[in-house]
This record gives C-alpha cells, structure tokens and sequence, in this order.
C-alpha cells in the first residue's frame, strides 16, 4: 500500500507521468519487473489500439499469476474471458466504465465434486423417481386436486393408478418423508397483490384414521405466532362493504 501511493503522488505531481513512472525507484523486489511496466504503460497512453491493448496487458500480467495467486490457472481463464468481453465494447472508455459501474460479483472456478451428503437438492417427478431413494423426501402438494389429479379421478382405475403414486412417492425415502399440503391456494389470473385465495382438503389417500402415524407440523408454529406482537383490534363493517363493491 505504501509503495502504491508513493506511485500515485509521483504521477500526480510529475510533469508527465510515463516520465515520472520511469524515474521512481521501485522496491527491491519488483526492480526487474518495472521497467516493463513503465514501457506498457507508456505504450497504452501513447495510442489508443483496441481491444489489442487488453492483450497487452494480459500478456504482461500473465507471468505473474502464479507467483500472486494460486489458482493461476482460473485467474487465468478469468483474463481470457475479460478480454472477449471488451472486444464487444467500442472503446476503452466505454469499456472501464461499464466494468465500474457492473463488476462482477465473483471470479470463476472450476467445479468440484458435488457434497452429496451436506447440501444437495433433487427435483424430480413422481414418475422419473421410480426406482430411486433419497435420505430426505418431501412431496409437495399432498392435498385432493393434486394427488389425486383433477383429471385423474373420473374412474375407479385412474385413482388407483394416483394411489399407486403416492405410493412410489413416499417409498422413495430412506430415513425422513415429509408430506407437505399447502394452507391455501392462490388462483391465477388475479390483479397484482391479489390476495383471493382457496382453501384445499388432504388428499383422500391420507384418510384421519392413519393421521397418528404421523407427525403433524404447521407453519408459522404456534409458539412463534404467540411471540408476534398483537394487532390492535379493528371493527369492520361487512355490510358497508359488501354495499361499496356494488355501487
């Protein structure tokens, strides 16, 4: 940091700045090296010749990698890759300034191994999941119009065929099967902040007779909508309101 404002205040207060650039005396370390530099720069000042000019300075700043970072390689690729991006760019100008305004949010890597065993997601159909198992299992939208199908109820063998796939469904997990029925269903086709909602039953293939095998968990608990601070109470005249929707 020392060494890189003494640079600034060199090009700040000498008459020309290559000039300036050529006489500082760099530390001991980066003696060799500087008078390339000086040369690069000066250059870039001297003619404007892009995208050539991010050559240049790739090519300068290669040998450098591995000695700054350890994964020369990627940092590498990410020089590589900077450079095809100002080549769409008419001017270096046009170029630093959108760089300025947008960086990116990271360099790239190379993709390793995937954690299956901490933080790995599946998605999948009912049907594709034939034949797999999964530690973790959730099925989603285990209320009547879902499983069963809305189309696929209109004969005795239809349910059975949606039966049997709630059936693969939930033997698809190993250890844990989470059964999630939606609290309400928000129609389509309803103006922004809609909030006309519908609710729906469980599905028939989970009758109450079974419910005690199960562990029933709802959301927002109980414990945690009894922290929430109480709304102060509000009469609302439904008459009146029902009146103003039909004048």
């Amino acid at each position: 940091p020392s060494a890189a404002a003494q640079i600034v205040e060199t090009m700040t207060t000498a008459l020309d700045e290559a000039m300036g650039l050529a006489g500082w005396r760099p530390p001991q370390r980066a003696a060799d090296d500087w008078p390339g530099f000086v040369s690069l720069y000066s250059g870039l000042r001297a003619a404007a010749r892009w995208p050539a000019d991010l050559e240049q300075i790739r090519l300068w700043y290669e040998p450098h990698l591995e000695r700054i970072h350890e994964d020369a390689t990627t940092r590498r690729a990410d020089l590589l890759q900077l450079e095809q991006i100002g080549s769409g760019y008419a001017s270096r100008e046009r170029f630093l300034t959108e760089l300025t305004l947008d960086p990116p949010d990271a360099t790239s890597d190379q993709a390793g191994p995937p954690h299956r065993d901490e933080d790995y997601l599946i998605l999948s159909t009912i049907h594709s999941a034939k034949g797999q198992e999964w530690k973790n299992v959730f099925v989603l939208n285990t209320v009547d119009g879902c499983i069963p199908a809305d189309l696929g109820v209109g004969t005795k063998e239809d349910i059975d065929e949606e039966r049997r796939l709630l059936y693969v469904a939930m033997t698809r997990a190993k250890d844990n099967l989470n059964l999630v029925m939606p609290q309400r269903f928000f129609p389509h086709g309803q103006a922004a902040r809609g909030d006309r909602h519908l609710y729906a039953s469980r599905t028939r293939f989970i009758p109450a007779s079974i419910l005690a095998a199960f562990q029933q968990v709802s959301w927002p608990s109980a414990q945690a909508a009894q922290g929430r601070a109480a709304r102060p109470e509000v009469r609302v005249d439904i008459g009146a309101r029902m009146r103003g929707m039909w004048k």
